[in-house]
C-alpha cells in the first residue's frame, strides 16, 4: 500500500485505487480541522480510520497546530479520547 502525505490530507492507495484518505485543511494559521475520513470496505474493521486521526494527531502535535474535527468519526474519537 502507497502512502501520500499532502499538505492538508493523507491517501492511501493500493493498486492505483484510493483505499483510505483524511483531510484536515487549515482553518487559520495555528489551526487545522478534520474534515472528511474515508476506508474502503476492504480495510474496514481494521482500524485503518483510527490510524488516519492517529497521524493527524501526530502532525497537530509536531507542528503545535490547534485540532478541530467536524467529521463525525474524527469528532467522536477526539471527543472520546480527549483531545
Amino acid at each position: 500500500m502507497e502512502k501520500i502525505v499532502n499538505e492538508n490530507s493523507i491517501v492511501y492507495k493500493k493498486n492505483n485505487k484510493v483505499v483510505a484518505e483524511i483531510d484536515f485543511p487549515s482553518t487559520n494559521e495555528n489551526e487545522i480541522t478534520i474534515t472528511h475520513t474515508f476506508v474502503d470496505e476492504s480495510l474496514r474493521g481494521q482500524g485503518m480510520a483510527k490510524k488516519l486521526v492517529l497521524e493527524v494527531i501526530a502532525i497537530a502535535k509536531e507542528k503545535n497546530l490547534t485540532l478541530k474535527a467536524t467529521c463525525s468519526y474524527a469528532k467522536k474519537f477526539l471527543e472520546n479520547n480527549n483531545i
